[in-house]
Order: structure tokens, then sequence, then C-alpha cells
């Protein structure tokens, strides 16, 4: 008879996760800014292009959420900290509805032809496999769609 009791022999690794990636955008560092809040945002969709719009209050506590209308939705966390246009924090679950907090982090900053993103995103919690294998493939197509929108208005 197979145990259906929790795995109680986690390892710290097991607890977190830990994504950093960087994004080179050939646009001014405030389209960049403008384009991360807006694909963070009313433009946000799913790697597979099916739009699944969020909204952002671009202030210190303002929240990140998924309005799903009638007072209905899904809380993704809140600004942390906010420096236009060189810093964005969020804090909070993300997609995983279970015990996990995160924070994810951009930091932007002039290069040489145009911004360049350094990207954190840290969890700790109870993260399951599917969230922790799949996460790169959500940041990689966001950041993409970033990279796009703010060399496109350039």
């Amino acid at each position: 008879m197979a145990s259906t009791a929790p795995k109680m022999d986690r390892t710290i690794e097991d607890l977190t996760l830990n994504v950093t990636q960087e994004i080179h955008v050939r646009a001014p560092l405030e389209a960049t800014f403008a384009a991360l809040l807006e694909q963070l945002g009313p433009q946000n969709d799913t790697p597979e292009g099916k739009p699944m719009p969020l909204k952002i209050e671009p202030w210190p506590g303002g929240r990140w959420y998924r309005d799903l209308g009638g007072d209905n939705g899904h809380f993704w966390g809140h600004v942390q900290a906010i420096k236009r246009p060189a810093l964005l924090e969020i804090t909070g679950p993300l997609f995983m509805s279970y015990p996990v907090v995160s924070n994810v982090q951009y930091r932007l900053s002039e290069v040489d032809g145009g911004t360049l993103i350094k990207f954190h995103h840290k969890a700790f919690g109870l993260i399951q496999e599917e969230h922790r294998t799949g996460v790169s493939k959500g940041w990689n197509h966001i950041h993409a769609r970033v990279r796009e929108k703010a060399e496109s208005k350039r």
C-alpha cells in the first residue's frame, strides 16, 4: 500500500527557487521600463499566446493581481520597491497558490546601445515541481515581449 504521508526529508534546495537573467534591450531606459509595466500588466499573455491581463499598481504597496471581474481574481504580489525607471521589486506568492513567498527584482541600467535588465526571482516555500520546471519558460516569454515592445517604440 502506497503511503500518502507528506515528504518530510526536504532539503533547502527543495524549498527554494532562484532564477537569474540578464536581458539586453535596444531601447532607452524609460521606454524599457514602460514596456515592462505594460507586459506585467494589461498586455500580459501566456507563452501559448493566450491573453492573461494582470493589473499592476506601480507604487509602493501597490497590488499585482489578475482581475477576473465581479470581485474575483488571483493576488500575485505587492510592489515592494519602485524607483522609476531603474528598479521594480515585487513580493508575494505570484502564480503559486500554496505556502510560498517570492521576491521578483528588476534592475534596469543604461548600457551602450540601450538598456540592461538584471532580473532575479527568488522564492521560498513548498514549491511544486511543475512550477520549478516551468517558471523559466514563463519569464523568458515575458522578457522577450518586453524587449519586443520597447524596441518597437524606439
